[in-house]
């Protein structure tokens, strides 16, 4: 599919999400940036690599990264902005594709459709855990170095 539609897709999902997450004005619109950011990366990535795991991995630093901004800017909890930018990389395609094998009792197409659905969840997962850790741990240095008068 082409990413002239992709990228809209991915904006509007992540727009949609952020009204659900009863979001307005700016903070929609960062929110729904944020996942136009991350499918971006995964667009990019995916012409260096033919891994969707590392695509989803560097997709999911990104994001974290402009989440862990918009809330400091916003004054809003991470979550907020983390959740709705990282709408457009879940893997639904995948997991549906699991259920379905599965109930069709397709043991090999369920377990290869599972694994990768699974791989690319924790590659997603590694990349929030990572990037938030390193995160907090650079804030914290800054803040030892230069304590709040």
């Amino acid at each position: 599919m082409s990413p002239l539609i992709q990228l809209p897709a991915a904006l509007l999902g992540s727009l949609g999400f952020g009204a659900l997450f009863n979001l307005h004005g700016r903070k929609l619109a960062f929110a729904a940036l944020g996942g136009l950011l991350s499918w971006s990366v995964y667009l990019a990535v995916a012409q260096l690599t033919d891994s969707p795991y590392v695509c989803a991995f560097i997709a999911s630093v990104s994001l974290t990264l402009y989440a862990e901004a918009m809330a400091r800017i916003h004054r809003t909890p991470v979550t907020v902005f983390l959740v709705t930018a990282a709408v457009p990389l879940i893997p639904g395609a995948g997991l549906y594709r699991s259920a379905s094998a599965l109930m069709l009792k397709h043991m090999d197409a369920f377990a290869e459709q599972g694994s990768y659905t699974l791989l690319f969840a924790a590659s997603m997962s590694a990349g929030v855990t990572l990037t938030t850790l390193l995160f907090q741990l650079a804030l914290t240095a800054m803040r030892r170095r230069h304590p709040a008068r």
